[in-house]
């Protein structure tokens, strides 16, 4: 029996795809490296569900890329559905490579429930997105429900949202003047150190915060001399 080209290719996708669920992750990353390498329709799917369950960062950053390699017509579908999974990486995940392709067609996808979502890599995720495909005149309704996430999480949860609500601009001054009264003093010191990165983007986080936390600490609302 003769063999094709067609069939060599058949039979390889197939060892691609069994190879993405190789117990080393240095199999699964030569895999994904080669799908994305060599893109087809059939992989889609697949791709999605991997980047559900992968445990290496590394391993799903080349699942993102591979995805970004096939056409946009098939992978929104896929990744739109996979932003309503009850599982929070397959959320996450599909957020981040809805961010890689930016597409704006993904907006109506980017809810609320997914801005405000417990799991904070999935929040910080939706916030990336949402301020790259935000379409134009619905910033301040997003940066009102940005705001709303002020005070949020460690360091790295906060320093994502001061970059999100940063990127969208001065129509974020009314949400950051409202949170600075906030009674919460973790919501007026995040706010407060949002407002000077808006101000001064060369400021660092760090220093933005300690300086917000003496406001704070002093009773301010940073609103003084403004």
């Amino acid at each position: 029996m003769t063999i094709t080209r067609h069939d060599e290719q058949d039979q390889q996708a197939l060892q691609a795809l069994q190879a993405l669920e190789d117990d080393r992750a240095s199999v699964r990353l030569r895999a994904a490296l080669a799908v994305g390498t060599t893109p087809d329709p059939r992989f889609v799917d697949k791709l999605v569900e991997r980047c559900a369950v992968e445990p290496e960062f590394y391993v799903r950053d080349m699942l993102t890329w591979a995805l970004t390699r096939h056409p946009v017509s098939m992978t929104l579908p896929a990744l739109v559905r996979e932003v309503r999974s009850e599982r929070a990486q397959a959320r996450s995940q599909a957020l981040h490579t809805l961010s890689k392709i930016g597409d704006p067609r993904a907006w109506p996808a980017i809810t609320r429930a997914l801005l405000t979502d417990t799991d904070d890599e999935v929040a910080r995720s939706a916030w990336r997105v949402a301020v790259l495909l935000v379409p134009d005149g619905e910033e301040p309704a997003l940066a009102t429900t940005l705001a709303t996430q002020l005070g949020r999480g460690e360091r790295e949860t906060q320093l994502s949202l001061s970059r999100a609500l940063v990127a969208l601009g001065e129509v974020i001054a009314p949400a950051l003047h409202t949170a600075s009264a906030n009674p919460d003093p973790r919501v007026r010191t995040h706010a407060l150190a949002t407002q000077r990165l808006l101000r001064d983007p060369d400021t660092g986080f760090e220093f933005a915060v300690e300086e917000a936390k003496r406001v704070v600490a002093l009773g301010g609302s940073g609103r003084e001399g403004q």
